[in-house]
Parts: structure tokens; C-alpha cells; sequence
């Protein structure tokens, strides 16, 4: 045996080391490159071309970009830019357009040359997107001709050819994501479109254009703003809680480490809203750019309230959460040289862009502060008043502790729990109803999916304190079957439940506990929601019979084409109002079945607008809630009265 295991040990030699050549890291370990191959590394994909069509906006070239989804879910990027160089270049020699889409950290991003602010930091987003595609034509209009070179899988067809003359210069990239690459292949028009009025917001009078033409009619939208982040601000609190300041705070300077923007309102309201960008990525994990203002705002409002004697000499000073609370922000910076964590750009951690952001914003919020002193006074209160909130919360939370309302509870005696204790295969069905309950109960497997029904309305927690929170007994008990604890203590690696589903009748009140359960993880449980742990069932909401044929169907529309399709008569179609109208056989079938059911998880795409529509639907101002009814009553189906 040991001379087996020596003549192993030997055998591995330089033959064993594997050398990938060109584009082909990418396509071996795509996650390397654009963070996942699921939906967000699909979209990424579009982000990687819009970027570099953006880096020319910048750089005072593009004026205009269209990003257009066509048939086939094929994507076209096209902006009147410079256009990719197409001579030859000096290392590769092969035309630049070509060392562009197929090498690696090729681009106009190094050097200082090419651009003095990019996005595109690494140089592989067009490279990335050609090996990811299963075909990908790039078009460029420059010094009056029309060049084309066409790849397949990230390589040439052919060489760069001329086809044609033009009279303007630019841009134009379609591609075709590889499906044998991505779980999915189908994008999401609400995610474009948010994506792209991020951008135009960030580069002032850019004009940017959506075209959605799959289906019968083409959708166009477009989107040309000139008022900068603040009027970025002015829209993240579009039917949101009133701003208590009359002037939304703007601020825009240059600076050697690069140019500071940054725009903010304080709200009525608790919750945080902020958006930072460097070099127009959303750097959605912040880093130096988001310290420096946080850290401003903190000094400059305990100098400024202490100053005024708002803060006494035995007070302590506002905490950073006390001077957050309720403000609704956006920080952009754009710099030459950015250093990002990670391909995917989620962190910035330039040094020297710290105390840049915070030295513009001391020095003009102090400003401001001085020219409005009564918004001064409003936003000094409700900081003091947050910091108030602060330490009765801590010591109401305390209090609770100690009292075990959470600490060494039993499991709720209505769960059903399920056999695994391995978390990574637990499911927990969050069930309405005893009814529904009982039928789950009969119908899951036992093994791995446990059953917790609800009865009745959970509390709305929008604007609930902890302490009301933990004294309601369905809030209570489903934290208890969690496992995680909440607020401070909350430990994800203490999750019982892998997957977290919501399962409610498909009707009014069904849809209300629905909110009221997402309003809940969403505001106390966010890093279950951001780790995909929370998932929503999809019930059939028909069930069509003729003969011994049964089908299951989820949509109107799929209901209509079978029952003419199959000529199924009206007492052949039964429409489930109430999951406890289904027998335990027929929930597992359609609804728990690992192997036939369909969910949805629930992903916060976009943290902003989701929290915009937590607020008009679940706080409490009643106005944008009427407009919001008012707006979408219309398309309004199966209420019940």
C-alpha cells in the first residue's frame, strides 16, 4: 500500500497542470467574472456594454444610448460614441476592435489615454460578454466607414471588415447569452429599466432609450434628467414619507482624488435610504466613498447641534445611526483610478477618497446648515429625537430579553416540525389557516418540510417597536421557528430552514398576509431575503377535469387555451379560492412536490423600489396609497367584496 500511494504521489507532474487559453477562464468559471450564472450575472451582462457606452457618455463623447431587447432574447447596445477602435494593434496585431472582445483586460480603461473616468475598471466586460454568448456582432461607425466582425462562443468568424461608409460614429453590440451557460435566459424589463434610470440620473444629459421588442408591440421608454443626484433624491422619495426639509442638500466639487457628488433629504420617516456610485457602478456594498460622507454628517451635525447648544455639554454625542435616521441619500464619486473588491464592483476601497468626500461634505453641509437654520433645528431634533428612540428601544429590548419572551421558548406547539436538522434541505410552509394547515400537515414530506400555520393577519410591523413585535403571538412564534433570534441577535448561521416559503390563498386576504409576512423579512429579517432564502408558493388556480384527465393550470389565460383546446365543459373547471379546498394529495402534486411544483424566491432587485412600495402599501401615509389604488385600479382582478 504505501508504495501504491508513493507511485500517486509521483504521477503528478506538469502534464496534470491545466492551461486555459483566451476566453476560456471564463466560460470554465463564469462566476469569476460576472458574480453568478443566474438571473443578476444575466443581466450583467447587459451592464458590462451599457458601462462602456456610458464610460464614453463620461468622457463627453456618447450622447445617446439604446439598449434594445430583441426577439429570441438577444440583447443590442448601441451608442453614439467614438466607436471601438478598429486599426491594428501594436502587441496583439489584430485589429483593436478584435483584441477588445477577445482578450482579457484589453481596453481603453489603462494608461490614462483612453479614458480619464471608467466604470469598466478591469478591461473585460466586452471580452466577458463575447465568451459567454453564443454569437455576439459588434458594429462600428468610425472615420466614415462601417466596420463589422462577427464570434461565435468568444471566437472570430472572420476577421474586421469594412461594409459600408456612415456619416456619424458609434457603437453597436448584439449578443445572444449562451444557455448552455445560464440557468436562465429570459430578462427582466423592470430590472433594465431601472438599471438604465440609475445611469441617467448619475450623467447629466445623457438620453437613454429602452426598446422591449419581443411580443406583438414594441414597449420604448426613455429617460433625460439634468438636475443630477438631487434630482435622484427628489425621485427615491417619490411617495415616501415628507421630507422635513425645505431644500433637498446638493453638493457637486472636484477634488485631486476625483470629483464628489452627492445629494440628501431627511424624511418623516425611520428607515435608511442609501445609494452610493463610483464612476456610475452601484457599489451596492459601499466602501471609502460611503464612509467619508457617513463620517461627515456625524461630525458636522454634533459641531453644528452643540454649537447652537441643541446638545448640552453632558449629553452624549448623536450616534452615526441617530443622524441617518429617516435620510434619503446618493453619493457619486467618478475617479481615475478606482479600486474595486471583486469583478462585479460592489466595494470601492480607495484610500484617498475618504477624506475627499467627507472634507466636501463638512465644508458644504456646515454651509447649509448656516443658510437654513430652520431646517437646521428640524433635522437636529429628529436626530435627537432618533437618539431618544435609540436608547428606550435598547432598554425595552432588554427588558423583553429578560423576560424570555425568545430566549429558551420550545418550538411553537402548532409547528410541524420535519425530521432533517440539516438546514441546507429544511423547508418551513408558512401556511393561512388552520384548514390549509391541516392539509399540508397530511400532505408534505414529513422528512424535510415543516408546516407552521398562521391564524389570522400577522401584525403590520412597518411602523411597529420591538417590543409590540415580539408580544404578538404569530410574530413570535414564526421567529421562534426560525431559529435566528432578531434585531442585534439575529445569527443567520442559526437558520432551522433552508428555504422559508410563503403559501397563501390566491385571493385578496391571501395576498394581504402575503405583504404583511415580506413586510416583516424585508424590514427584520433582510439578510434572509438577500440570501435567497425566502421563497413564495404557486398554487394552481384551477384545477380543469374531463374524463379521468385532470390539468392544473396558474393563469387565466392557461385556463381559457385548455378548456377550448380540450373541450372541457363548465362543471369540469373548479377554481381554488382557498388552499384548504385542495386534498393533502392534490397540494403535494402541485404546490410541495420538489419535482412538479413551482415557487417564486423572492430577491430584492432593487432595494430602493421595493422599499418605496412597502411604503406607499404599508405605512402610514394614506395619499400615495389612494394614488397608488387610484393608478392601478384598472387592471384590478378577482377582488373579493
Amino acid at each position: 500500500m504505501a508504495k501504491e500511494k508513493e507511485d500517486k504521489k509521483s504521477s503528478y507532474s506538469a502534464k496534470d497542470i491545466e492551461v486555459l487559453e483566451g476566453l476560456e477562464p471564463v466560460r470554465k468559471r463564469p462566476g469569476m467574472y460576472i458574480g453568478s450564472t443566474g438571473i443578476d450575472g444575466l443581466h450583467h451582462l447587459i451592464w458590462e456594454i451599457v458601462d462602456n457606452s456610458i464610460d464614453e457618455a463620461m468622457a463627453g463623447y456618447a450622447k445617446n444610448i439604446v439598449v434594445e431587447i430583441l426577439e429570441g432574447e438577444s440583447v443590442k447596445v448601441t451608442d453614439d460614441g467614438r466607436g471601438i477602435p478598429v486599426d491594428i494593434h501594436p502587441t496583439t496585431k489584430k485589429s483593436a476592435l478584435e483584441t477588445v472582445m477577445t482578450v482579457l483586460h484589453a481596453g481603453g480603461k489603462f494608461g490614462g489615454s483612453g479614458y480619464k473616468v471608467s466604470g469598466g475598471l478591469h478591461g473585460v466586460g466586452a471580452s466577458v460578454v463575447n465568451a459567454l454568448s453564443t454569437s455576439v456582432r459588434v458594429e462600428v461607425r468610425q472615420n466614415g466607414g462601417l466596420y463589422v466582425q462577427e464570434y461565435e462562443r468568444g471566437v472570430p468568424k472572420a476577421q474586421v471588415k469594412k461594409v459600408g461608409s456612415a456619416n456619424t460614429t458609434g457603437t453597436s453590440t448584439v449578443f445572444h447569452p449562451d444557455p448552455t451557460i445560464f440557468s436562465e435566459t429570459k430578462f427582466d424589463r423592470k430590472r433594465i429599466l431601472e438599471r438604465m434610470r440609475q445611469q441617467a440620473y448619475l450623467t447629466n444629459g445623457i438620453k437613454m432609450i429602452f426598446i422591449d421588442r419581443r411580443g406583438e408591440a414594441n414597449y420604448y421608454y426613455g429617460f433625460n434628467f439634468s438636475g443630477g443626484v438631487k434630482t435622484f433624491v427628489e425621485y427615491l422619495n417619490e411617495g415616501g414619507e415628507k421630507p422635513i426639509q425645505d431644500e433637498v442638500f446638493y453638493v457637486r466639487k472636484d477634488t485631486p482624488a476625483g470629483e464628489v457628488e452627492t445629494a440628501f433629504v431627511y424624511t418623516d420617516d425611520v428607515d435608511v435610504k442609501e445609494l452610493s456610485f463610483c464612476n456610475n457602478i452601484n457599489t451596492i456594498d459601499g466602501g471609502t466613498h460611503i464612509t467619508g460622507f457617513r463620517s461627515a454628517l456625524t461630525r458636522t451635525l454634533n459641531d453644528y447641534g452643540r454649537s447652537i447648544n441643541y446638545l448640552k455639554e453632558s449629553d452624549d454625542n448623536l450616534s452615526g445611526d441617530d443622524v441617518r435616521e429617516g435620510i434619503v441619500a446618493v453619493v457619486s464619486v467618478k475617479i481615475s483610478e478606482p479600486q474595486f473588491e471583486g469583478q462585479t464592483k460592489g466595494k470601492l476601497g480607495n484610500p484617498d477618497v475618504r477624506p475627499a468626500v467627507e472634507s466636501v461634505v463638512t465644508e458644504s453641509f456646515k454651509e447649509y446648515l448656516e443658510k437654513h437654520p430652520q431646517d437646521a433645528k428640524k433635522i437636529l431634533e429628529k436626530c435627537l429625537l432618533a437618539a431618544k428612540a435609540r436608547k428606550a428601544a435598547k432598554a425595552a429590548k432588554d427588558t423583553v430579553m429578560r423576560k424570555g419572551v425568545l430566549e429558551g421558548l420550545t418550538l411553537p406547539g402548532k409547528l410541524a416540525d420535519c425530521q432533517t436538522r440539516k438546514s441546507e434541505e429544511a423547508e418551513l410552509f408558512i401556511v393561512e389557516g388552520d384548514s390549509a394547515g391541516g392539509s399540508a400537515k397530511q400532505g408534505r414530506d414529513r422528512r424535510t418540510q415543516a408546516i407552521l400555520p398562521l391564524r389570522g393577519k400577522i401584525l403590520n410591523v412597518e411602523k411597529a417597536q420591538l417590543h409590540k413585535m415580539l408580544s404578538n403571538n404569530e410574530v413570535k412564534s414564526l421567529i421562534v421557528a426560525l431559529g435566528t433570534a432578531i434585531a442585534t441577535d439575529f445569527d443567520i448561521t442559526k437558520l432551522r430552514y433552508g428555504k422559508i416559503v410563503i403559501m397563501t390563498d390566491a385571493d385578496v386576504d391571501g395576498a394581504h398576509i402575503r405583504t404583511l409576512l415580506l413586510t416583516l423579512f424585508y424590514r427584520h429579517f433582510p439578510k434572509l431575503v438577500e440570501n435567497g432564502n425566502i421563497y413564495i408558493a404557486q398554487p394552481p388556480l384551477y384545477r380543469l377535469q374531463r374524463g379521468k384527465q385532470i390539468w392544473y393550470v396558474y393563469t387565466d389565460e392557461e385556463k381559457d387555451k385548455i378548456a377550448r383546446e380540450q373541450n372541457i365543459p363548465s362543471d369540469g373547471i373548479q377554481r381554488y379560492k382557498g388552499l384548504g379546498e385542495m386534498n393533502p394529495d392534490q397540494l403535494w402534486d402541485t404546490t410541495m412536490n420538489p419535482e412538479t411544483r413551482s415557487m417564486k424566491v423572492v430577491n430584492v432587485i432593487d432595494a430602493q423600489e421595493a422599499d418605496k412600495m412597502f411604503d406607499i402599501l404599508m405605512g402610514s401615509e394614506v395619499e400615495p396609497r389612494k394614488k397608488f389604488i387610484q393608478v392601478h385600479a384598472q387592471s384590478a382582478k378577482d377582488i373579493d367584496f
